[in-house]
């Protein structure tokens, strides 16, 4: 995977170099040869709400490439939750990739439902409680014909659980019909 790293209006720190190492690590070890060229640029910003940095990470995939922008006062905090959000969108990618390529006729049933017990909308994520009265987390990024604002608690959805790396979480929700 060829990488590239850019600091804007602020100095590259060792720990940051040494976060972006490690979380390049987890990408090619959960996704082999699938990462062709990451770019990371990390810039300090006056004009946020949410404080001083902004995170950006493009990534080259085969046929198509993923941008994930994340605004944070801390670099670690918003590299951490950057390449989280990234392993997701990969994650889709690649399961998109091989249901294009299931014979047709041969359906997955790998859909839950679930009741949203928490969402933080202005952190951009939530927990689905499933039938089986598990915490399933789940990203903005995993909403299908939804809008985070538009979500409460109590609402029934319908998910696709996947394992991350802390725990279960939603591939993708949407609305329950």
């Amino acid at each position: 995977m060829e990488l590239k790293i850019e600091a804007r209006n602020v100095e590259l720190r060792k720990s940051w170099q040494t976060k972006i190492t490690e979380e390049q690590e987890k990408l090619i070890r959960h996704y082999p040869n699938f990462v062709l060229h990451l770019r990371i640029s990390i810039e300090a910003t006056a004009h946020y709400k949410e404080g001083g940095y902004e995170i950006k990470l493009v990534a080259s995939v085969p046929n198509d490439t993923v941008v994930v922008t994340r605004n944070a006062e801390t670099v670690r905090a918003a590299l951490t939750e950057s390449f989280d959000v990234l392993a997701l969108q990969l994650k889709e990618i690649q399961r998109k990739k091989r249901k294009n390529i299931k014979q047709p006729g041969v359906e997955e049933s790998t859909d839950k439902v679930g009741v949203i017990r928490k969402i933080s909308p202005h952190e951009s994520y939530g927990f689905i409680m499933s039938s089986d009265k598990r915490d399933i987390y789940f990203h903005e990024n995993a909403l299908k014909n939804l809008i985070m604002e538009n979500l409460s608690e109590g609402d029934s959805v319908v998910f696709g659980e996947t394992y991350g790396d802390k725990g279960p979480q939603a591939s993708w929700v949407k609305a329950a019909s």
